[in-house]
């Protein structure tokens, strides 16, 4: 949910089971900073997990309850949600010992929604509307390029043509040397 969505945790901890649609059109309204409203569409793979998570739990679509409780049964709460990374985490360093090196927080699933869509070719606009920022700016932040959309753009890039005037063709111009002498 949170990679699917781009949401920050404490909007994740703050949905209640009416928030969430399953049924196509899958989507979850999300409430941001200052309360603000947006709706995110939900991957086919997400809304399935969560329509089973939902069964599991017998939790009515309808009401206002937390859509997800800690094992007291009370509503997540963010720092609950970092503690659920770091289990996982820890899971995936033993398959894959390099993790080890890196850090992991409930944000990084935020940047890398954010870098998911920059990839896949979502303009900023659309990128900055996902996470519910207020303005592309802040979106920006996360536009930084990574190495392989570096080589893919200049795999895009047309090399110039080798019948261009070389860069020094200047000195031999004597209506530039001219110019450049009457300054």
């Amino acid at each position: 949910m949170l990679f699917n969505t781009g949401a920050r945790a404490q909007e994740i901890v703050d949905l209640n089971a009416c928030d969430l649609q399953i049924d196509p059109p899958s989507q979850v309204t999300l409430f941001g900073k200052g309360r603000k409203r947006r709706v995110c569409p939900l991957w086919p793979q997400t809304a399935q997990v969560l329509k089973q998570f939902v069964m599991e739990t017998q939790l009515d679509g309808r009401s206002n309850t937390p859509l997800f409780c800690n094992q007291r049964g009370q509503q997540l709460t963010r720092f609950g949600i970092g503690y659920i990374l770091s289990n996982y985490f820890r899971a995936a360093v033993i398959k894959c010992p390099p993790l080890a090196s890196k850090r992991l927080h409930p944000y990084c699933a935020r940047h890398s929604t954010a870098m998911l869509l920059l990839k896949s070719g979502v303009d900023l606009v659309t990128i900055s509307h996902w996470p519910g920022h207020a303005s592309v700016n802040t979106t920006n932040r996360y536009a930084s390029a990574d190495l392989e959309m570096k080589r893919q753009a200049i795999a895009r890039a047309q090399p110039l043509a080798s019948s261009l005037t070389p860069p020094d063709s200047w000195r031999h111009d004597v209506s530039v040397i001219e110019w450049l002498a009457s300054l």
